[in-house]
């Protein structure tokens, strides 16, 4: 067995695009978190929110798609470890998609703050 070779930055970067597509095409709610932060950015954009409101909601959406990423492959490496079923195997997949859902209720208060005051002034110009 060789020594191992850490990878260089393009091989590196390389792999976690392949992290990133992979999970993509198994993981359904990987791809409702991404078109879900796309619509944020369209109506975020559409909103002419500032630049701190920029700041907080592009956090909120990379911590949302983060933990989902996380979340997957943790679940790869408990069904690597333990393919079947064992209650503290179904308990680590618990947590981590506790941690999503953290993310995702953090996510949509800031959505609130953020957008719910245009809304309403959107609401309030349409009515009146």
């Amino acid at each position: 067995m060789g020594k191992y070779q850490k990878p260089g930055f393009w091989r590196s970067l390389n792999q976690a695009w392949r992290g990133l597509i992979y999970t993509w095409k198994t993981q359904g709610h990987f791809q409702f978190h991404v078109v879900a932060g796309i619509c944020v950015v369209c109506c975020a954009w559409w909103s002419e929110v500032s630049r701190f409101e920029w700041l907080i909601l592009i956090f909120a959406i990379g911590s949302v798609i983060g933990a989902e990423a996380m979340n997957s492959a943790l679940e790869i490496v408990v069904d690597l470890v333990q393919p079947n079923f064992h209650p503290l195997a179904g308990m680590a997949k618990d947590v981590a998609a506790g941690a999503v859902l953290v993310a995702v209720i953090q996510a949509v208060v800031i959505g609130v703050i953020v957008f719910l005051p245009r809304l309403l002034s959107f609401v309030s110009y349409l009515l009146g």
